[in-house]
């Protein structure tokens, strides 16, 4: 049986799909029932409450063999490493008890980076508590996700998108669907062993400013990139509630980002992460666009 947490987010919705059409027999834990998809089957296994409660973790992997870990990331926390390490205890305490055998983890790029970078260091030691714990572990170490753009739908449909990071910066980023694919092919395949990262780079370094140009493509509307400070970033991290510490991660995060950790290694392998920027805009950030129902300024799109 193959254990999913963070199923209704939207890596772990998709790794849960595709486990799912595998015909493998699946169990979820999620704080709310409610929220999963309406086409799950009446079979699946459910077990409420949050994954990070030893309570519910340990009755939870009884019977299981495989595992997609991802915590929430909740920004309330006290802090990245509260989020993701402190969060994951239960688990790594659990498993050393467990028939666990296989685990898949969501983390990022970034190991051997020597100053904070906030989520990304909290991230990596999250891996390192679980490969400990002694089973097989392949942790999907993450460029930037392309996805992240879909919070800023309503100012791009005003014509412009935000990020504390130079214009001109090419950095990696990934599409979340390839992500998915990669976990859920670990997961109905587990011939492997050891304890290794898999970084994920997706198959192009763009810059924000070559995002923009490829948004007024598809959307044949101008849209245009505005580098924020680290301190309007932080400041608007906060105004959305995220705690004081979580931004300061964030800050931190992109600080390294905009420094070169994401491109410490430039000839890694990008097979795995196929989709380009273009076609996972077209696919999914577009139709997000043209069917957002918010009033909108004299940038909108048809």
């Amino acid at each position: 049986m193959i254990l999913i947490t963070t199923q209704t987010g939207d890596i772990g919705a998709r790794v849960i799909a595709q486990v799912l059409d595998a015909g493998e027999p699946v169990r979820v834990i999620v704080r709310d029932a409610t929220k999963l998809s309406g086409n799950m089957p009446s079979w699946l296994d459910i077990i409420e409450g949050s994954h990070a409660d030893a309570a519910v973790i340990g009755p939870a992997l009884d019977g299981v063999d495989r595992v997609f870990w991802l915590p929430p990331g909740n920004p309330t926390e006290p802090s990245a490493d509260h989020a993701y390490v402190t969060f994951s205890q239960a688990f790594a305490d659990a498993l050393q008890t467990s028939d666990v055998s296989h685990v898949v983890g969501i983390s990022a790029l970034g190991r051997g980076w020597a100053e904070p970078a906030g989520l990304v260091s909290a991230s990596l030691a999250m891996d390192d508590l679980i490969g400990a714990t002694g089973v097989a572990y392949r942790a999907l170490t993450c460029a930037s996700l392309m996805d992240n753009l879909m919070r800023q739908i309503d100012p791009i449909r005003d014509g412009a998108f935000f990020a504390p990071t130079p214009r001109d910066l090419k950095l990696p980023h990934v599409a979340k669907s390839d992500v998915a694919a990669v976990a859920s092919r670990l997961l109905l395949s587990p011939d492997w062993q050891g304890v290794e990262e898999i970084p994920l780079y997706g198959p192009e370094d763009l810059s924000f400013d070559e995002m923009a140009e490829t948004l007024s493509a598809l959307l044949k509307s101008p849209i245009a990139f505005h580098e924020m400070s680290m301190d309007a970033f932080a400041e608007m991290m906060r105004s959305i509630g995220t705690s004081e510490g979580m931004a300061r991660d964030y800050v931190d995060m992109m600080t390294a980002k905009n420094n070169g950790m994401d491109k410490m290694h430039p000839d890694a392998l990008r097979h795995d992460t196929p989709t380009t920027f273009r076609s996972w805009a077209m696919a999914e950030l577009k139709p997000a666009v043209l069917n957002w129902p918010h009033a909108v300024g004299s940038g909108q799109v048809s």
